[in-house]
């Protein structure tokens, strides 16, 4: 995983924000690994974990207020604050399609991510968002993971 994305994780691990790591790094964790250009990163949007999560993008160090991001922001829902450009971009977001945070942190699978336990959207819930999505690729993904062994984690 690229060191930029470790940091990010490592800062929100810090923070014990409450996040889960979705997209194609959820789909590779989940054993379908795909090219990508970003890591799409959930964050749960309340007040509380807003903070924790200001407070490792702080860390992290992007300009955030320069790029018109506030902590208000990460208590709303259908935010998407992106850093970089692919192929290291990192989506922040608020919230995905077809799945509610709170169910989607209970059945979370968390995977060793060099040295930390990082929190990945669980496969039925990964199924879910694909599903919800519809796109051609997500519809693929769908397949393709229904005919896969869930992994450990």
């Amino acid at each position: 995983m690229n060191p930029d994305f470790l940091d990010l994780l490592a800062a929100l691990v810090r923070a014990e924000a409450r996040f889960l790591v979705v997209g194609a790094h959820a789909m590779a964790a989940h054993g379908v690994p795909r090219a990508t250009g970003d890591l799409d990163v959930w964050v749960q949007a309340n007040p509380e974990n807003a903070a924790r999560v200001w407070d490792a993008l702080i860390e992290f160090g992007p300009p955030v207020r320069a790029l018109g991001l506030s902590k208000a922001d990460l208590t709303a829902p259908g935010v998407v604050f992106q850093m970089g450009e692919p192929p290291v971009r990192i989506d922040l977001l608020t919230s995905i399609t077809g799945v509610d945070f709170d169910d989607a942190w209970s059945t979370r699978s968390v995977h060793r991510v060099g040295t930390l336990d990082v929190p990945f959207l669980g496969r039925t819930a990964l199924l879910d968002n694909k599903r919800a999505v519809a796109r051609a690729k997500d519809l693929a993904d769908v397949e393709i993971l229904e005919r896969r062994e869930p992994q450990d984690g």
